[in-house]
């Protein structure tokens, strides 16, 4: 028995119990753990596809495990999310409900990403982790104050962060030809802010980095810089 082709898919369902767990305690109120469990799957997220490419067991069921696991981790649960920001906000019954329009499109991204063989240096649409870990760090930050807890901003976030992973815009992925300043310029670019915000603003840097992600990925585009 070849033990190594099943360690990728183990840590796929290790990405897809997080995201169980992280709904169980969303649903509890307990926002802070259910974070906690997002940052963890997305991280088994990027250890199933290193592992797969390092021991090279790559297979298609490992992908489709990948996808299933994602919308779970990164579907179903920050909608759920949004649900209880919004409920939390709101005396309308049904307004909560635009929060799972964030599992829908989220279903599409992983759809399209599994039949679209150009997303191999590049992602077209926000990728679900991103969205993920921007939605989920929502109630955790103190320096945005009340305002962002609005029904109106919450949902004006979904519509948004929705539209973009469905979007055909391009957004860099983490995948390394090389490491040369010339073709990794964003990439270097982006991590070394990313660790100063972490440094400064800790938790609260969370969905400061995801935008930058965002907007780095535009100003690559915008650039050329991804054609090099």
């Amino acid at each position: 028995m070849n033990i190594k082709k099943h360690i990728p898919n183990l840590l796929t369902c290790c990405n897809l119990t997080c995201g169980c767990f992280g709904i169980v305690f969303c649903l509890e109120g307990r926002e802070t753990p259910a974070a906690y469990f997002v940052w963890a799957a997305a991280g088994f997220d990027f250890l199933d596809g290193f592992a797969a490419r390092m021991l090279k067991v790559s297979s298609p069921i490992g992908k489709e495990l990948d996808s299933l696991a994602d919308m779970v981790s990164f579907g179903l649960l920050p909608s759920v999310v949004m649900y209880t920001m919004i409920s939390a906000s709101t005396v309308d019954v049904w307004l909560p409900f635009i929060g799972f329009l964030i599992a829908i499109c989220a279903a599409l991204r992983l759809a399209t990403f599994n039949v679209d063989e150009t997303q191999t240096d590049s992602f077209k649409g926000l990728n679900t982790p991103a969205n993920t870990l921007f939605i989920t760090s929502l109630p955790l930050i103190s320096w945005a104050g009340n305002w962002l807890q609005t029904d109106w901003m919450l949902i004006a976030i979904t519509i948004v962060f929705s539209w973009l992973m469905v979007s055909p815009i391009r957004f860099f992925a983490f995948k390394f030809k090389n490491f040369g300043w010339k073709d990794n310029k964003v990439r270097f670019t982006f991590l070394a802010i990313s660790v100063l915000l972490l440094a400064l603003l800790q938790i609260n840097a969370i969905p400061v980095i995801i935008l930058l992600y965002i907007v780095s990925s535009l100003v690559e585009v915008a650039l050329g810089f991804d054609k090099n």
